[in-house]
């Protein structure tokens, strides 16, 4: 019950005639659908990305950066350091890369 005396809705001791859905009470106002479209700024947003790159962008020569940035940091480890890193990777924390070990 509230500090007031009278019940919160959905407490046990309210009277039944405040139990019913807010759309069933008299004073109850009429729910309103909103539905917002982001269709448009989403492919502005996209334009404005692809504008920020510039044309000399190339997806597929940044991935092969990435790959290769990937093999060099994990590449030269001791038998240790390979040891945590083969751990790492069969526990799925690592992604699997270069057969699963580091490059020699």
């Amino acid at each position: 019950m509230s500090p007031h005396g009278r019940a919160l809705p959905g407490e046990p001791d309210e009277p039944a005639a405040e139990r019913r859905p807010a759309t069933d009470r008299p004073d109850a106002r009429p729910t309103v659908d909103l539905a917002v479209d982001l269709t448009s700024h989403e492919l502005l947003r996209r334009a404005h990305v692809l504008d920020a790159l510039g044309p000399d962008w190339d997806p597929v020569a940044v991935l092969r950066g990435e790959e290769a940035a990937y093999e060099l940091l994990y590449s030269g480890l001791s038998p240790e350091q390979q040891r945590v890193y083969d751990e790492l990777v069969a526990a799925g924390v690592l992604p699997r890369g270069g057969g699963g070990h580091a490059a020699a």
